[in-house]
């Protein structure tokens, strides 16, 4: 094994200190495009997560069946557009919250309907820190040429099937050449890869690379990967560069996991749980304030 294992002074490093007079504003206005009619929940944890993480103000774009699930987060500014899928998007209502938007995500809970391609490309071209999960991912698999819509502000984090959609081989392909995959991908595409798995990869464009192993076995179960989205989100909110937002990410996520994992024993973890847990490990294992 080759590259950084991150530690917490690491992390506590990327963060840097927050200062006692900081407002929402200097902690960047999210965007996230999330939840569908079938899948609202997804959204919905990464939203959560994005808070927790830290974001100053957080708007989530979704198809108003997803509206109501999406309102139980009072911290959250919930922009429903008319219609049931992401079809019906006009693109002048996207427009308009992409220019106030400091930092994106798109992706949980979308759906796979081809209309996402769309949104996903827009996103793209707006040239800002941007996390591409789940169903953003599906989108992107779909161009004939991913590195030519990727660019340096954006952060994909697929699981090991998800890359073996993006590259075109096996998922046990990627699970023996996952570090070489990792590096190699990221150096194409001109971004930053965080490749989850049970000790997660991040790999940015310019060479740098690095392994997380925080975390453990409950983390291995439906919604942990929206919650990473959104601390990636809160990330990218506060100012890090889309690789140390990475490892921040992933790391934190871990953290959070394991200090959950201190009172519910793995088969009882749920990813609500390792959202509760994350303003508590930003607190006391790694953040700074002054």
């Amino acid at each position: 094994m080759t590259g950084t294992v991150l530690q917490k002074n690491d992390i506590a490093n990327m963060l840097g200190t927050r200062k006692a007079d900081a407002n929402k504003g200097d902690s960047g206005h999210g965007l996230l495009l999330a939840g569908s009619r079938e899948m609202p929940g997804a959204a919905c944890m990464a939203a959560a997560a994005a808070l927790r993480g830290g974001i100053g103000t957080l708007k989530v774009m979704c198809p108003m069946p997803a509206k109501e699930t999406l309102s139980r987060l009072p911290e959250a500014m919930v922009l429903p557009f008319p219609g049931n899928g992401w079809a019906d998007l006009e693109e002048g209502f996207l427009e308009r919250e992409l220019s106030h938007a400091t930092a994106l995500a798109i992706g949980p809970g979308m759906g796979r309907e081809e209309e996402t391609d769309r949104v996903l490309l827009r996103l793209l071209k707006a040239n800002k820190p941007t996390v591409i999960d789940a169903d953003g991912l599906f989108a992107l698999s779909r161009q004939p040429d991913q590195a030519a819509v990727l660019h340096e502000n954006v952060m994909v984090t697929p699981h090991f099937g998800e890359m073996a959609r993006l590259c075109g081989c096996s998922i046990a392909e990627v699970r023996e050449k996952q570090e070489a995959l990792a590096r190699t991908k990221a150096e194409e595409w001109g971004c930053t890869v965080l490749l989850k798995g049970h000790e997660s990869i991040i790999a940015a464009a310019d060479g740098r690379f690095a392994w997380n192993k925080t975390g453990n076995a409950g983390l291995a179960k439906g919604g942990s990967g929206d919650v990473l989205a959104g601390i990636a989100l809160a990330m990218l909110g506060q100012k890090l560069k889309t690789f140390e937002a990475a490892c921040a990410a992933a790391y934190l996520l871990g953290a959070a996991a394991d200090e959950a994992l201190s009172l519910l024993k793995e088969r009882m973890l749920m990813a609500r749980d390792v959202t509760d847990m994350i303003e508590i490990t930003l607190a006391q294992n790694t953040y700074r304030s002054s």
